[in-house]
């Protein structure tokens, strides 16, 4: 059964820095991917990051490209997202989530966390 537990979330003003972390566990990953998504009160569930753990593919969501950047450490099974230049836009709920291929599309991933909430204030 894989678990996926995030957590960095937080109240930042906006332009600040804060780098959430997924935790993965329940078996090996050597293959697959992991993507992060967010959604906002009222909003669908949208597509923010993802990555390929043995390739390192990563694919951005134009919104976030040169702001956010996602990593991994395989070792760990830990997939990180570090958020800069935040602004209130980003508030949302970000959820990550791990599937067979690397895509951009909710459906397509198998499992995801509980999410973790992140606040940009004006």
């Amino acid at each position: 059964q894989v678990q996926l537990v995030e957590s960095g979330g937080g109240l930042v003003q906006a332009g600040a820095s804060l780098r959430l972390t997924c935790a993965a566990s329940g078996r090996t990953f050597t293959s697959g991917a992991m993507g992060w998504f967010r959604q906002a009160p009222g909003k669908e569930r949208d597509f923010v990051a993802a990555i390929n753990w043995n390739r390192g593919t990563i694919v951005y969501a134009d919104s976030v490209k040169g702001r956010f950047t996602i990593s991994k450490d395989n070792a760990k099974n830990t997939v990180y997202l570090l958020m800069n230049s935040l602004s209130p836009q980003d508030t949302a709920v970000y959820y990550c989530a791990s599937g067979s291929y690397i895509t951009t599309l909710a459906d397509t991933y198998d499992n995801w966390g509980q999410g973790t909430q992140v606040t940009v204030s004006s």
